[in-house]
């Protein structure tokens, strides 16, 4: 895979589709609308295709689900990784019994569908498995993490552009119920700091906070956007501490736990006050934008958010392996 990988990013820049941060948040898609409401599934190794299956398979699904349902499943998927392969065989006979047909490629599913989300846990497979949608000129989700590194994210992004094919990415954490009247500064008026709690479990086929601590990290970005200047990271075996300069000043901070009891949360703080951040409500809120993106082609995250939050992530490896020293994450986006 990795020798395709070199090939297919060799071919985009012998075809001048750039990889720049520049380029990357100026993508442009058609806005044509979809042919239909069938949703397919690539990955059934983690918990999110079913709660989205469930959703949008409901007996009475919710009226904002837009009438999209899943009628087809490619199952793989996570082959290596024995916590998310060894779901694969139960999640198969869960979305069965929602009326979803089981095929045996992403060819048979996208003869299917009209849109799809992929769903496989392991980010390492996303570029190669997204590739075929893109050509297939279908509009695709890519639950998190979008790649399990930033030259796939950027490889990602410049193959929608090139195909003109949307695509956005997102953890659930970025709509929890107060998030987005906190960053339109509803509640304390302008952000001026964050602080942001999620697990952290390590894995060792991604980059530490890839995996899990990409949760939090979205949190922070949903609440301070884009112009991270740079990241150091202090490790402990039970904790991770991040913090983030953004370029006008201000901090965001996040809080890897993988010791004591878990959970997501933060503190926003405000030109007038600082207020916790929501309670986690589940999956419908971001099911909600996809169902939205897929009707309208119109991203909910822009494309360069989404590169410079795995650029932070891509910072925080790096401080670790250099002793915690800060590392410029405008210079990963621009290498």
């Amino acid at each position: 895979m990795e020798v395709n990988r070199r090939k297919f990013l060799k071919g985009l820049t012998a075809m001048g589709v750039g990889l720049s941060a520049m380029s990357i948040a100026n993508v442009g898609f058609s806005r044509e609308a979809v042919a239909g409401k069938r949703v397919g599934i690539i990955g059934l190794d983690t918990s999110h295709s079913i709660a989205f299956a469930k959703a949008l398979n409901a007996s009475q699904p919710d009226s904002k689900l837009n009438g999209y349902r899943v009628v087809a499943a490619y199952p793989y998927g996570s082959k290596t990784i024995e916590s998310s392969a060894k779901r694969i065989p139960g999640y198969i006979d869960e979305v069965k019994n929602l009326g979803v047909a089981i095929v045996d490629s992403i060819e048979a599913l996208l003869d299917q569908v009209d849109v799809v989300l992929l769903e496989t846990n392991d980010g390492r497979l996303h570029l190669e498995q997204a590739i075929p949608v893109f050509k297939a000129g279908k509009r695709v989700f890519i639950d998190k993490p979008i790649a399990a590194s930033l030259a796939d994210t950027k490889a990602i992004f410049a193959a929608a552009k090139q195909h003109n094919v949307p695509t956005f990415s997102s953890s659930s954490l970025r709509y929890v119920e107060n998030i987005s009247d906190l960053a339109a500064g509803k509640l304390i008026g302008d952000i001026t700091g964050v602080d942001a709690f999620a697990p952290a479990t390590l894995e060792a086929t991604h980059p530490d906070l890839f995996w899990y601590g990409i949760h939090g990290v979205e949190m922070l970005f949903a609440l301070l956007g884009t112009g991270c200047k740079e990241v150091r990271r202090t490790f402990a075996e039970g904790t991770d501490i991040v913090v983030g300069t953004w370029s006008d000043g201000r901090v965001g901070v996040f809080r890897g736990i993988r010791a004591g009891k878990g959970g997501y949360g933060g503190m926003a703080y405000g030109t007038e006050g600082q207020q916790a951040i929501g309670k986690f409500g589940g999956y419908l809120p971001l099911l909600y934008r996809i169902v939205d993106f897929f009707d309208t082609g119109i991203v909910p995250v822009n494309p360069a958010e989404t590169t410079e939050l795995v650029a932070f992530m891509a910072a925080a490896d790096e401080s670790k392996r250099k002793g915690g020293v800060a590392v410029n994450v405008q210079n990963l986006l621009n290498s």
